[in-house]
């Protein structure tokens, strides 16, 4: 009987020492995992940032050219309005007057 008791000791011995092992391993495992995740994170974050960037910079870009583009009609809109004055100046006077009247009457409500 002393026997069976050793052997079952000798198995519970060997099976800690497994789990202990196997603990190890996990705890080996997952310092790997983390730092894999760590080093995927920082990628991911600077793959996102230098898109960031990009969007910026092509949203500045466009935001230059639209006000480039407004620019260049004001100024179109600006010659025109300015070459209808010097052709029909009585008829501009009028159009300024009627606009200015209607301003008044929208102001006293």
């Amino acid at each position: 009987m002393a026997t069976a008791k050793t052997d079952d000791v000798e198995k519970v011995a060997k099976t800690t020492t497994d789990l202990e092992a196997d603990i190890q391993r996990l705890r080996e495992d997952l310092s790997t995992l983390t730092k894999q995740l760590a080093a995927m994170g920082g990628h991911s974050y600077g793959t996102a940032k230098r898109a960031a960037a990009e969007g910026v910079e092509q949203l500045r870009a466009q935001g230059e050219a639209t006000i480039q583009n407004l620019k260049s009609n004001a100024r179109d809109l600006e010659d025109q309005i300015s070459a209808s004055v010097r052709e029909k100046p009585v008829t501009s006077l009028a159009i300024a007057a009627g606009v200015g009247f209607i301003f008044a009457l929208l102001a006293r409500r």
